[in-house]
């Protein structure tokens, strides 16, 4: 069940991406899927990789000078202006060493790039990373650096090739987008609900890059309440029609788990059945067009304990064999974490038929969401006539 071809990039230190007990973003869920796949044989020592503290030069190859800084002061605990660097709101609140938390989160999503393009693995996957709500002189979304944006820039720099960012997490990858909007090297694509409803409001069709970067971005609002067949849909036509138009030399992908239909913070009505789907997709893509050079991060998810940790080791057990777990989940886990967890956690990999209330408007949301793809993919179809 292992192989030498994937690297899982993981430090203790991750768990210190920490706001406060009663904050939505948990990292508990890093330890709780680790644990999920160590103790079902699908992750051995041998691949687990410790990143490097990168130089801080590549915060600055995104971050602007002034909020780095920001960050910094953050950090030891001095006041900074709130509304001109996000940092001490709701959403993202200052905490005592949040610099050295969210750089070494950054350093584990370089980590995941230079094992893949170094030639010791094919995949690599940094489920601590995947905080795209980041902007250059701000933080935003429970995001303070945008360690994507600073992985894909660590690529363009060192390496030069064509990067593909795929986006699935239920909310805008916002501040991906931003960073490489006028970029033709940086193909940004975003799977998110509708932004009518849910933060951060952005992510409409009409968004498609300008200058030299224009028909380079894609962005796919979906119907809230969107269930697995539509999200399927859309997802396999579109990244597999984009693909084949930009020829990327590399992937990277975000893969926020929000979109389950436990998730206490948006209004996508999916099942554990895309987190499977998914990864098989950007697989094969990956040794189609990148000679299987793939890098994959984690994202939103925050329903913790019953559904991000099945996700994020479907994720992995793709990237390790393309294989997906079925079946029951290990006891010994279960009996662990149960004993912690506010509810009984589910005993099998895959969601139960009754859990899930049916959605009357199905049939529309289902229309809308192909009308909605079809005309996002209309610009390909223009640049083949």
């Amino acid at each position: 069940m292992n192989s030498k071809q994937t690297a899982f990039i993981y430090t203790e230190e991750f768990l210190h991406y920490s706001f406060h007990e009663e904050h939505p973003f948990n990292q508990n869920r890093l330890l709780l899927t680790k644990d999920l796949l160590e103790m079902s044989g699908a992750l051995c020592q041998d691949q687990i990789i410790e990143p490097q503290l990168i130089d801080e030069k590549w915060l600055y190859a995104v971050h602007s000078n002034d909020y780095v800084e920001a960050v910094k002061q953050a950090s030891n605990g001095q006041e900074i202006d709130q509304h001109k660097y996000g940092i001490g709101t709701h959403d993202t609140p200052g905490f005592k060493h949040m610099y050295e938390a969210s750089l070494i989160t950054a350093s584990g999503s370089l980590e995941a790039c230079y094992q893949v393009l170094s030639g010791k693995v094919k995949h690599a996957l940094n489920i601590a990373g995947g905080l795209h709500h980041g902007f250059p002189t701000r933080a935003s979304g429970f995001c303070i650096f945008n360690d994507i944006a600073i992985a894909i820039q660590y690529i363009r720099k060192n390496y030069n090739l064509k990067v593909l960012y795929i986006d699935t997490d239920a909310h805008h990858g916002d501040g991906v987008q931003q960073c490489f909007y006028d970029d033709p090297n940086v193909c940004t694509v975003s799977f998110h609900e509708t932004g009518r409803y849910l933060y951060p409001g952005t992510g409409k069709i009409s968004e498609r890059g300008i200058k030299g970067g224009f028909g380079y971005c894609f962005n796919f609002p979906l119907d809230a309440f969107t269930e697995d067949q539509s999200y399927l849909e859309v997802f396999k036509e579109s990244i597999e029609s984009i693909t084949e138009y930009f020829k990327p030399d590399i992937i990277i992908s975000q893969h926020g788990v929000d979109t389950h239909a436990l998730d206490p913070l948006t209004h996508l009505h999916c099942t554990l059945h895309i987190f499977e789907e998914i990864p098989k997709i950007i697989n094969k893509l990956a040794h189609k067009y990148c000679d299987g050079k793939w890098v994959a991060l984690g994202g939103g998810g925050y329903d913790i304990w019953r559904v991000v940790p099945r996700a994020w080791a479907q994720l992995w057990r793709v990237m390790n064999d393309d294989q997906i777990f079925e079946g029951k989940i290990n006891l010994d886990w279960l009996d662990k974490w149960n004993k912690l967890a506010p509810f009984p956690l589910p005993s099998e990999w895959q969601d139960s038929d009754n859990l899930y209330k049916n959605i009357p408007r199905r049939e529309e949301i289902s229309l809308n969401n192909q009308k909605m793809y079809k005309q996002v993919l209309k610009f390909i179809e223009n640049t083949k006539k």
